[in-house]
């Protein structure tokens, strides 16, 4: 147990719920009203319940009882320079004098997409949409259309949004077994995700292998998460990446980043840049629109012309909307200035705080695994690195929660999940206060 004995865990809960009084009574007053009192049902894992917040700058964010934390969940990810930049804010002000929608073309559009193609390696053409889900079901109705089959292979544990078709197999628990069968997780989803999914282990060789000798002529596309962000940021093994590259051309299937968290996070170029290798598509979200709802699809121009050319149905009233793209504008124009300068600081402190926590933990006594790269990596109480998704199944869960909490009322923010974002707004004063937060509660 973090702090000893179970009743000093208590003892924080209690401190923490003092402090908090005003988000409890918001939370009990949105339920009467919001269906679970939030708006994504992932928010209500927070312990001992969600915060509300009023404000936010830089690196902290600021709850409705006036406590200020310094923030690693950022908004689970998109705010890769922190909250409220004055360039973002600043964009997005001017463009709301100007218009808030057209329902038509503009120069943001444009300009924008100029600045993907340069920047992101498979991008010959891209297109827009609002979240990440559904520029996941753009991406795979695309790969259908090209290839002519009806299926896609996805890994155990990689989320690609919540439409029924691929939240399949995302978090099953230990008894769904085996490995491999497709798992529905919510109730409701239809039939599609057994009959249109092919599910294989993270990390597999032989279970990709032996799905194309099975499945080959229906899989139209491999779609993977290359870095397992939403599942332990398990990295790919050596080699792993390249073999889904050769193993999808040589079976005419499209291969699919999704690079909803990666773009733009592990660097300039995204998981493409940083691992060299280059898929048919990738589908962004999160931190291309610095906070706002963007999401895009980047791809060859063979591909992307059954796009082009109306071939594929792709259609969204907001779809490049200019607030939205005047926020990315300025996302872009910040990270990409002197060529990705900025990430040089980003990964420097990344790396500071994943080494921080690693050797703090172990130092205590803590079996503990820190997986990921420096701008986004998971914290496990583990024995020894997961490989797949089911190897998360052994952590200890429950020291992890108390963890969070006690971070909580030392004024470190991070998410339930075991996930850590950091931002360009992160100094090393930022890194030194929390790693002396760490220190205070494994005291």
């Amino acid at each position: 147990m973090l702090a000893g004995t179970r009743l000093q865990v208590e003892a924080r809960e209690q401190s923490f719920r003092r402090k908090t009084a005003g988000s409890l009574a918001r939370y009990e007053r949105s339920q009467q009203s919001l269906a679970g009192g939030v708006s994504s049902g992932l928010r209500r894992s927070a312990r001992p319940y969600p915060l509300f917040f009023t404000h936010g700058s830089g690196a902290s964010v600021t709850d409705v009882d006036g406590s200020t934390y310094i923030d690693y969940g950022l908004a689970w990810g998109p705010l890769i320079l922190g909250q409220s930049p004055p360039e973002i804010a600043e964009a997005i002000r001017k463009q709301a004098e100007r218009g808030l929608t057209f329902g038509a073309q503009h120069d943001l559009e444009y300009e924008v997409a100029e600045r993907l193609t340069k920047i992101i390696p498979c991008a010959d053409l891209v297109c827009y949409a609002n979240s990440g889900t559904e520029i996941v079901q753009v991406a795979l109705r695309l790969a259908r259309a090209h290839t002519g089959r009806p299926k896609f292979l996805k890994f155990e544990g990689h989320y690609h949004g919540w439409d029924d078709s691929v939240l399949v197999s995302y978090h099953p628990g230990a008894n769904d077994i085996p490995a491999g069968d497709p798992v529905p997780i919510s109730a409701g989803q239809g039939q599609r995700p057994h009959d249109d999914v092919v599910i294989v282990e993270w990390n597999d060789r032989s279970g990709v292998e032996r799905a194309f000798a099975e499945h080959g002529h229906e899989i139209s596309a491999v779609i993977c998460e290359a870095l397992l962000c939403n599942s332990g940021c398990i990295p790919a093994e050596p080699g792993f990446l390249e073999f889904l590259r050769e193993i999808t051309t040589a079976n005419g299937a499209l291969l699919v980043f999704d690079e909803v968290i990666t773009g733009f996070r592990l660097g300039l170029a995204g998981a493409q840049g940083r691992y060299g290798i280059v898929p048919d598509l990738a589908t962004y979200a999160k931190a291309i629109g610095g906070g706002l709802p963007l999401s895009a699809l980047a791809g060859k121009k063979q591909f992307m012309d059954l796009i082009a050319n109306g071939t594929v149905v792709h259609a969204g009233t907001l779809n490049g909307n200019p607030i939205v793209l005047a926020a990315a504008k300025a996302t872009l124009d910040v990270l990409a200035r002197d060529n990705g300068a900025v990430y040089a600081d980003l990964e420097r402190r990344g790396s500071r705080l994943k080494s921080g926590i690693e050797s703090r933990l172990r130092d205590a006594g803590y079996s503990v695994v820190v997986s990921g790269e420096p701008s986004v990596f998971h914290v496990s109480f583990l024995d020894r690195p997961a490989r797949r998704y089911r190897d998360l199944l052994r952590a200890d869960t429950k020291t992890y929660s108390d963890f969070v909490l006690a971070l909580l009322d030392e004024g470190v923010s991070v998410l339930p999940d075991g996930r850590w974002y950091i931002s360009t707004a992160h100094t090393d004063e930022h890194i030194d206060a929390t790693l002396a937060a760490i220190d205070r509660v494994l005291r």
